[in-house]
């Protein structure tokens, strides 16, 4: 019975910690997100301004439901160093100490890639698109976008285009944890190149190869870049 208990209660302990570090989370988010509230309009003109026009909504509750829907976004963009933080803390305890120190470089690095990946997908990536989708057969079809369409598909390419950005870091955690290797990455670059155009092809939201190249362009680089870290890791 006693052998019993002693394996049930670690497993008991991390269960209550992960509790905790869930509910510190949405806590987190639930603060973000009534800041955010505050500066919604601002960010709702920032997220409209490459489309250049104002958007029709339809339904009577559309307008409430995308102002909730940035909140919530912007809340969870500002609430994500929390959010790396409390996984750190939920993993440090089974980590050795030159392993914490690496991971300690995770909880701001992640979130500067993350910046640095929206900051490419609005400046290069959105007006690239919205000029190609706004102009194409213009003389057969008018543009007049709805909000409930549009907002969500600048929110997710953004979003997934930071995500994106985070690959160096995943593979230099990965290479740490000695799962991978650089001489691994290097030899499998060719299906690296193939994967990464079918995630291209997933993020991006035309289907001419210009701006599918806008995507892979970066992310190769980054993966030769996730090759070095792996390399120095």
């Amino acid at each position: 019975m006693s052998h019993s208990s002693d394996k049930t209660m670690p497993l008991m302990e991390h269960l209550r910690e992960l509790r905790s570090v869930l509910i510190k989370a949405v806590a987190a988010l639930v603060v973000c997100a009534a800041i955010t509230a505050v500066f919604t309009p601002q960010i709702l003109q920032f997220l409209i301004a490459p489309y250049g026009e104002s958007l029709q909504t339809i339904d009577p509750t559309e307008n409430i439901s995308i102002y909730l829907r940035v909140s919530i976004m912007s809340g969870a963009i500002l609430a994500m160093p929390i959010f790396v933080f409390l996984l750190w803390s939920f993993i440090a305890p089974g980590l050795e100490a030159k392993e914490k120190r690496y991971v300690r470089l995770l909880v701001p690095g992640a979130t500067v890639f993350f910046l640095v990946g929206v900051a490419f997908a609005w400046g290069i990536m959105l007006p690239a698109a919205i000029g190609f989708l706004s102009t194409f057969q213009s003389e057969i079809f008018k543009s007049d976008w709805r909000a409930d369409s549009y907002i969500p598909f600048v929110t997710s390419l953004m979003f997934w285009i930071g995500v994106a950005f985070e690959t160096p870091l995943i593979v230099f955690f990965l290479a740490k944890l000695r799962l991978v290797n650089a001489r691994q990455l290097l030899r499998a670059w060719r299906y690296a190149v193939v994967v990464i155009a079918v995630v291209a092809a997933m993020i991006t939201p035309t289907v001419d190869p210009f701006n599918m190249a806008l995507v892979m362009a970066p992310l190769i680089l980054l993966y030769f870049f996730s090759i070095l870290l792996a390399k120095l890791a």
